[in-house]
């Protein structure tokens, strides 16, 4: 057990402060929720009832799908895209997809290369491109949860208003719709944008995201 601890530590932290962070966001979520009911004059709901609906829903899912574009456009870009000094780029003039050989695919692949990077044909590709196929699938499932009860949460609101509820096809293309949607696209593209630029300069310890601390602001990818 301690064994399985420290070899899956990274991934492990981040699960707990996710499921902690979603915890204290449906109870902050709720406790908001409520105080915005009784203000309009409505009776206030059960904490499961609230994080059943589509208000809850749609808070969650417009996360998700920016955090899943960011990480989906970032692996992309850093396919063709390079940034000189940035640990996390590849060198100047390396940007593509690299040879069989670099990503040691096909006859090129080691004895412990996992079987489908040996394999031949479609599946060989579907492997090569599987983290970006995820992100991509997943951000487009989350932004389509986003869409279905983010409607649902605005005629509810419409109702209670005494206006007229919004089709489908109407919501997605509507300011409430775009104004959750970017609004954290672009707090997404600023935090990425910003490690690139700044892990050029500054350094931190022992981080694989970090330059050695030693190593010239000029120096390119990551230095293990």
């Amino acid at each position: 057990m301690l064994r399985f601890l420290r070899d899956n530590g990274l991934t492990l932290f981040f699960a707990a402060l996710f499921l902690a962070a979603l915890i204290g966001q449906s109870f902050a979520g709720h406790a908001a929720y409520d105080q915005t009911r009784i203000a309009e004059g409505l009776t206030e709901i059960g904490y499961w009832r609230y994080v059943t609906s589509s208000s809850f829903a749609t808070d969650v899912a417009e996360n998700w799908q920016s955090e899943y574009l960011q990480f989906f456009l970032y692996i992309w870009a850093t396919v063709w895209l390079v940034q000189r000094g940035s640990p996390e780029s590849k060198r100047p003039g390396d940007a593509g997809p690299e040879s069989d050989r670099e990503e040691l695919v096909g006859e090129h692949a080691r004895p412990d290369s996992p079987r489908s990077a040996v394999a031949d044909g479609l599946r060989r590709v579907l492997f090569s491109h599987s983290l970006l196929i995820v992100m991509g699938s997943i951000f487009l499932l989350s932004w389509a949860a986003q869409s279905v009860a983010g409607v649902v949460s605005f005629n509810e609101q419409q109702l209670n208003d005494l206006q007229e509820p919004y089709t489908w096809g109407r919501y997605v293309l509507s300011s409430d719709f775009w104004n959750r949607t970017l609004q954290n696209w672009q707090s997404e593209f600023l935090a990425v944008g910003s490690m690139a630029a700044l892990s050029i300069f500054l350094r931190e310890r022992g981080s694989t995201e970090s330059k050695s601390v030693g190593a010239p602001h000029s120096e390119t990818g990551t230095n293990t």
